[in-house]
């Protein structure tokens, strides 16, 4: 199998690790990356973009198999509650969109948990309405992956979450039962997830991936 992959976020914690586990992987023969910088990866397989995301485009010709989409900030990075849906749900959708133009028959996505079109918090309010859009896609196949909070170490330095990732990694072994599912999860974890169900049997639906059921991939 000779496949084709476009990812956008590959420089952050999970998409890092997604696209050395694409370039090591026989199933892919070429990886389109979307950056806002170089990430100082080389590879015969990497076809890396330095692109503005407000006009993500690819070359008329080009086929696509899989999307990833590895996209994410927080609201005390993006400044504004607009400029963090412009990341978080907007350029998703675009790239959802990019991507079956291209032919791509399978989208995958970071979702969070806890996301709902109905919550009342604002982050996963937002990451709701980006599934609800991307369902309307009617992608051949969706898989939305809904990890709890990410662990590894990242290019840039969030104290909020490094404080977060010190205090999950304590409670983790007594988080059992109902409270497993909110168990903090490498970022690894979540970018081995997503490639093993890229290549795994097809289906034809929308796929959610809980936190809990991406820790056993």
């Amino acid at each position: 199998m000779s496949k084709v992959a476009l990812i956008a976020g590959a420089t952050g914690l999970v998409g890092s690790h997604l696209v050395d586990i694409l370039l090591k992987s026989p199933e892919y023969t070429k990886v389109i990356s979307f950056v806002r910088r170089d990430s100082g990866v080389k590879h015969e397989k990497l076809d890396e973009r330095i692109i503005s995301f407000d006009g993500m485009k690819l070359l008329p010709h080009e086929e696509i198999d899989d999307v990833f989409c590895c996209l994410g900030t927080t609201i005390k990075k993006a400044k504004t509650k607009h400029a963090f849906k412009k990341v978080d749900y907007e350029y998703p959708i675009q790239l959802g969109k990019l991507g079956k133009a291209h032919g791509a028959r399978q989208y995958l996505v970071i979702s969070s948990i806890g996301a709902s079109p109905e919550s009342p918090f604002f982050y996963s309010k937002v990451k709701g309405n980006l599934e609800k859009e991307l369902k309307e896609l009617h992608y051949p196949s969706l898989h939305i992956f809904r990890p709890s909070l990410l662990l590894g170490e990242r290019q840039e330095f969030r104290l909020g979450e490094k404080a977060g990732e010190i205090f999950s990694r304590a409670v983790r072994p007594v988080m059992v039962g109902r409270l497993k599912r909110y168990r903090s999860i490498p970022g690894k974890q979540v970018a081995y997830g997503m490639y093993r169900a890229a290549i795994g049997t097809f289906s034809e639906e929308v796929t959610i991936h809980e936190s809990e059921q991406i820790q056993a991939f």
